[in-house]
């Protein structure tokens, strides 16, 4: 597996690569690699000639300065479980080669990126897709893969690969759990066994309101999700919101959209540590 830093190597190697027919899958990431992005890399690996995983920790998604510095951050070991997986690049470059200048760019698809985390985190989908954009013209990939746990920037990237006129298939890939049910995340390294334990309630909770969802409303679904995880010590809801799949629009009634699904944000423990994980009805 090659490690490439700059835009113009990683260019010219894909270049060559493509005037030999090749497919190219990418696979992109922020770094501290677990199972969830390995199962992304491995589809990949299986589905294109030649596989590219970025590893950047983009800054400008990041409302929270302290968020961005916690964030863990493993390159070498990043880099092993890559060529574990298969992967032919693994493409590492700075702040600087991303950004030489301020990316000014404005990004706006309401309500995909208003709602929920567009909300909660105000500025957060606009740096998603500044980078996103950056990466796939650097790339230009057949394929790129995306884990379902981030539910709502998979409908976002979907937006502006429309808008942007990129022919990019954009592949959905499922969440990728611990044995717990807990989702797969990078920031779960951040937590104590503890609070992993404790974090293993939001999907036991969300598995629960599928069968509540049978005979109750969209709102007492709701409720009922809120009251159950809030009711554990170790963790409080900051929302769940129940929406349309596609738009991601609140829904009032289980057959106001073609697929429902849940999606929601928890922080754990006493630091605390910000998780989210959806459900479909």
């Amino acid at each position: 597996m090659k490690t490439i830093t700059t835009i113009q190597a990683l260019r010219f190697q894909l270049d060559e690569l493509r005037s030999e027919g090749k497919s190219i899958g990418f696979v992109p990431t922020m770094g501290a690699l677990h199972e969830g992005h390995a199962s992304l890399v491995r589809r990949s690996v299986a589905e294109n000639d030649v596989t590219v995983v970025s590893i950047f920790l983009n800054p400008t998604q990041f409302n929270d300065k302290s968020d961005l510095e916690r964030y863990p951050r493993t390159l070498e070991a990043d880099c092993a479980l890559l060529e574990q997986c298969g992967a032919q690049i693994a493409f590492a470059p700075s702040v600087e080669e991303v950004y030489p200048e301020p990316d000014t760019r404005q990004f706006s698809y309401p309500p995909t990126d208003s709602v929920m985390e567009g909300a909660m985190r105000p500025g957060h989908f606009n740096g998603v897709c500044q980078v996103v954009s950056k990466l796939f013209s650097y790339v230009e990939p057949d394929r790129a893969y995306f884990g379902e746990k981030d539910f709502q920037q998979i409908a976002v990237i979907r937006r502006m690969v429309e808008d942007l006129g990129f022919k990019i298939q954009i592949v959905p890939c499922p969440v990728v759990r611990e044995e717990s049910g807990l989702a797969r995340s990078s920031r779960n390294t951040l937590l104590t066994e503890a609070e992993r334990r404790a974090a293993a309630h939001i999907y036991r909770v969300l598995s629960w309101s599928q069968s509540f969802a049978t005979d109750h409303t969209v709102e007492q679904t709701r409720q009922f999700v809120i009251d159950s995880i809030n009711a554990h010590p170790e963790l409080e809801v900051e929302y769940y919101s129940i929406v349309d799949a596609d738009t991601l629009a609140d829904v009032n009634a289980w057959d106001a959209a073609p697929a429902v699904v849940g999606c929601i944000t928890v922080y754990c423990g006493s630091k605390p540590i910000r998780l989210i994980d959806h459900i479909h009805y």
